[in-house]
């Protein structure tokens, strides 16, 4: 079931306590920057956001040239489109096996306001960014958690894991859970494991989707939707918590 955006921001504010170089006034502010943003994209204030493209993501050419992957998984969520059907949910636990405790992709609920005491209901899905200088990555102590030298996914080795959860803790997104039966953490994997490593071309959430929330491609082609989407000058996009310098696979867009 959904958790309330608001929950899940302070939650990762709880999570983070303590974590190093981000003090906990900075931490709150920049964890509200997905509210914030969501704000100036509501009031029509879109240039400021279209210039945040630049200095979240680098130039296309420095971009590129900085992280070599080819394919480059990522993925564009139009959260103005899900309607919180789960059928993502779904195939994701039935593909990856994903226990009934754990998750592999959730979906937040926010309230954004109308004004006049109006507002309406926007869902969120969130999973894995992949980030292309993942904080878990670097926290790990055993090189379980990595990164994917030729696609860029990040992916565990289950038998690396001696479960400590320091990952768990790095997470910029709480997109870890500590598998039971396997135990060690686990994680989506853009579905490399059961699908993309066996010629699918989409990820199991993806497919599912009934909205075409879910833009799944190769962010090194010029010619894939995930690219064009990412690179538009006129569409507005952005990421979860920038500040943590983790640049992000997944992006959040409109429309």
């Amino acid at each position: 079931m959904f958790k309330k955006f608001s929950q899940w921001l302070d939650s990762l504010e709880d999570k983070n306590e303590g974590v190093e170089n981000l003090p906990s006034e900075e931490r709150r502010r920049f964890l509200k920057m997905g509210l914030t943003i969501t704000g100036v994209f509501a009031g029509g204030t879109l240039l400021s956001l279209v210039s945040k493209v630049d200095d979240v993501f680098g130039s296309i050419g420095g971009y590129s040239e900085r992280y070599p992957y080819k394919p480059h998984y990522a993925m564009v969520l139009r959260v103005d489109r899900c309607i919180d059907c789960e059928r993502c949910m779904e195939a994701c636990r039935r593909t990856n096996h994903v226990p009934e405790y754990g998750w592999r992709t959730k979906i937040l609920e926010r309230h954004i306001p109308l004004g006049e005491g109006e507002w309406y209901r926007e869902f969120m899905p969130i999973l894995c960014n992949h980030c292309n200088n993942p904080p878990c990555v670097r926290a790990c102590p055993t090189q379980a958690t990595y990164k994917d030298s030729r696609t860029g996914i990040v992916r565990m080795d289950y038998r690396k894991c001696i479960g400590c959860k320091t990952c768990m803790v790095a997470c910029p997104y709480d997109m870890r859970y500590f598998n039971e039966e396997k135990r060690a953490v686990d994680k989506c994997d853009f579905c490399w494991e059961s699908r993309l490593s066996k010629g699918k071309k989409l990820t199991a959430c993806a497919e599912a989707c009934p909205a075409g929330v879910r833009i799944f491609g190769d962010l090194s082609d010029p010619e894939s939707e995930v690219f064009q989407m990412v690179h538009s000058e006129t569409r507005v996009v952005w990421v979860l918590r920038p500040e943590t310098g983790a640049r992000p696979n997944v992006f959040y867009t409109k429309g």
